[in-house]
């Protein structure tokens, strides 16, 4: 069965979504992003990628995150998004903010690693084929390299906006002193670095400990942050133990000696907040970032429409009370 020609409705940027100014640039990103890390790869139906894809775009999401290897397999998440581009979203192209980045493993060899200008150019150029693009509108540098001279890194980046290949440049995971170089270097050539991203939710406020989040809005940058979910554990899928098909059950990216008692019971109680609210956990903890004007948009990520669905209507309500907060603080951080 040949699938009917898609077209965007046409009251999408009526639909809820909001969008917040990206730094000092002219750009402004929705406050939810959609991020291809999972459910996009090789190992997923095309049929439903492309219905998250779309239901996302139906409904004012116009950045989708991508990376060199997110799949699986590895560059999959980037041509399963090729195909939705070159079929569907073609026509659309110029309302849409598509990124992707660069920095961890690829290929073998010690040309398909970290943060050189070989890498970085091959990776980039690759990107592009698998998603039948020109250009991204954001190439990232993935991950601080410290064996690499930061102005090797930093000149790549120039030169890939200067070749038309990127419209702009971010950053992600750097330390705080790399990333104030990095704001400055770029500056200096023009290039400034749009966006940081960086791991960020209720219980892993590294980025705020650590003065980035602070840091990129004194040097012009956006934020987007991506884990607001901490690996599925700010939602009630673990309020009742691990469940079978969870991450937790697989111990892949989330360890199931990470859900301890101890735990579950913080979950239950936030929950408790949640529902006190009218929310979800996990719409709570999505709500809970945009609540800092310092943060740009949030990167979910969705197994089907209708968890995206759900995540949407984070927006509606990020407004917490002092004794909300507070609470919060307390239950995890006792």
């Amino acid at each position: 069965m040949v699938n009917p020609p898609y077209r965007a409705v046409d009251d999408r940027y009526e639909a809820g979504m909001q969008y917040s100014r990206c730094g000092r640039s002219g750009i402004l990103l929705p406050k939810i992003s959609l991020g291809l890390w999972h459910n996009f790869g090789d190992v997923n139906p095309l049929s439903e990628s492309r219905d998250i894809l779309f239901y996302a775009f139906d409904h004012g999401i116009t950045c989708f995150d991508l990376a060199n290897n997110y799949g699986p397999s590895y560059g999959s998440a980037e041509e399963t998004f090729g195909r939705i581009m070159q079929s569907s979203f073609r026509p659309y192209r110029d309302e849409i903010i598509i990124t992707t980045k660069a920095g961890y493993d690829m290929w073998p060899g010690p040309y398909g690693n970290w943060g050189s200008r070989k890498y970085l150019f091959a990776s980039l150029d690759q990107s592009l084929r698998r998603m039948n693009l020109d250009y991204v509108d954001i190439f990232y540098s993935h991950r601080y390299d410290k064996d690499t001279p930061l102005e090797e890194t930093l000149q790549a980046l120039v030169d890939i906006v200067r070749m038309g290949k990127a419209l702009y440049v971010g950053i992600s995971r750097w330390p705080a002193e790399a990333t104030e170089f990095a704001a400055r270097y770029l500056r200096e050539r023009d290039v400034p670095c749009l966006i940081y991203q960086g791991r960020y939710n209720m219980i892993d406020r590294g980025v705020e400990s650590s003065g980035i989040l602070d840091l990129a809005k004194r040097c012009g940058m956006g934020f987007t942050a991506f884990s607001p979910l901490e690996q599925g554990i700010l939602t009630n899928r673990y309020l009742h133990g691990i469940p079978e098909g969870s991450r937790a059950s697989k111990a892949k990216f989330l360890k199931p000696e990470t859900i301890t008692p101890e735990l579950i019971a913080k979950i239950t109680q936030l929950n408790t907040i949640a529902s006190d609210r009218g929310q979800t956990l996990a719409q709570m903890a999505v709500a809970w970032l945009l609540k800092d004007d310092r943060v740009t948009s949030v990167i979910v990520g969705s197994s089907s429409s209708r968890q995206l669905a759900d995540t949407i209507r984070s927006v509606d309500n990020t407004a917490f009370s002092p004794a909300e907060l507070s609470a919060i603080d307390t239950i995890l951080n006792p």
